[in-house]
């Protein structure tokens, strides 16, 4: 079959799944746009991918626009997103698969491409990742007041039509399936696959790396988060985190890896505010990314607890690779949340309390026995779940089910 991936922000665990697919035979095309600051995988062919594996790269001629206060950040974004989704549908025209698969891409881009999709007769699948409206639709709430509420209402209605044109919606987590039958999408088109992380690129790295040299971190206690810092997350859980750290261990470091509004936050505080423990740095190339990870002594994930129904943290299956302990500050009914808990792989307190947040950091920090053992139970969850053949298997099927409803052989 011909299959056009689509992820605009090109994670590796979505990279993965199209280069598995082509060395099953099919000719596949990955879409992904340079212009997402993004944390991303390997993006450039490798010299064992097959010959119908082609990546390609549809990036703008500046960064996405972050929607902010400053004039007129609004419109830019907008007309970005329609530029972008144009682009891609031109893609999807170009090469004429018999299914895409759409995941991560803004909302009026999504549109846009499922549009094109629909006019020519292709099965347009979208890979839910998260829910597009819900924090957008907060965020103007908390900004604008009742102005705010009308946009909100205005983009979940967007993402409802969206969700009820797709021909299947595959969801990460069933969490998010009972809003979509609420919006009225056919559950018979509700298919949930979980997130996984590319555990093969991820092997358990030593604490002292090249990377962890390199940052004079190879000989100090660790906590590392990494990933985007957007809407979702709440920064201020990292700085006092990072504060009390050291007041606990001077030489200990709270290192945060990432870009995204909260780190902007960051960045600004740290121009008045000296926190030596505190070291932030830009997305990290995912060729080092096991060695950023080896560095960590504990892992830290972050979710604003309106976010745990319509996000699931993808860093958290990365550190599960890792073989090290995880602190993470996420509601604990959220699906990451349930799996560190459920397989005894780090420890979960409740995003609004962050004193609850440093005493667990504490008590990891005072056992490294315990530290180690939680480190190995979520290595093991990673090794009976992540194996992407049998991932890809579910993937297939989708694919044959789609293009069967289209009528393609």
């Amino acid at each position: 079959m011909r299959v056009l991936v689509h992820d605009s922000s090109g994670h590796p665990f979505q990279i993965e799944l199209s280069r598995e697919l082509a060395r099953r035979g099919h000719e596949v095309r990955h879409i992904y746009c340079s212009s997402f600051l993004s944390p991303r995988g390997e993006v450039h062919r490798q010299p064992d991918d097959s010959e119908g594996f082609v990546i390609k790269d549809v990036a703008l001629a500046r960064p996405f626009e972050r929607f902010s206060m400053r004039r007129y950040s609004y419109a830019r974004r907008l007309l970005q997103e329609f530029t972008y989704g144009n682009r891609v549908a031109r893609e999807v025209a170009d090469f004429r698969p018999d299914v895409v698969i759409s995941a991560n891409g803004p909302l009026f881009s999504q549109r846009r491409i499922e549009r094109g999709c629909r006019s020519a007769g292709i099965p347009f699948v979208l890979w839910l990742q998260d829910f597009y409206s819900l924090p957008m639709k907060a965020e103007a709430e908390r900004r604008l007041g009742l102005v705010g509420t009308a946009v909100g209402s205005v983009l979940e209605a967007a993402e409802q039509y969206l969700a009820r044109r797709c021909r299947f919606v595959v969801t990460i987590s069933e969490d998010f399936n009972l809003r979509l039958t609420d919006w009225g999408v056919d559950p018979q088109n509700i298919l949930t696959i979980e997130n996984w992380a590319p555990i093969q690129d991820l092997p358990v790295r030593p604490k002292v790396n090249d990377w962890s040299v390199a940052h004079d971190l190879s000989d100090r206690t660790v906590f590392v988060y990494t990933g985007t810092l957007g809407l979702k997350h709440n920064p201020e859980l990292l700085w006092a985190l990072a504060r009390r750290v050291g007041e606990q261990d001077p030489r200990a470091r709270v290192v945060v890896a990432s870009e995204g509004t909260g780190m902007d936050y960051l960045r600004e505080r740290r121009q008045t505010e000296n926190l030596d423990q505190l070291v932030l740095l830009p997305f990290q190339p995912f060729d080092r990314y096991a060695d950023v990870l080896g560095t960590a002594d504990v892992l830290v994930a972050i979710l604003e607890p309106g976010a745990g129904a319509y996000a699931v943290p993808s860093k958290v299956l990365s550190y599960l690779c890792a073989q090290r302990p995880i602190l993470a500050a996420i509601p604990g009914s959220n699906l990451a949340g349930r799996i560190v808990l459920d397989n005894e792989a780090g420890l979960v307190v409740n995003p609004n309390d962050e004193e609850g947040l440093v005493c667990a950091a504490a008590k990891l920090l005072g056992d490294p026995q315990t530290r180690a053992e939680l480190g190995r139970n979520g290595r093991r969850y990673a090794e009976a779940n992540f194996p992407i053949g049998v991932i890809a298997d579910k993937f297939e099927l989708l694919l044959l089910k789609a293009a069967a409803s289209q009528g393609v052989r």
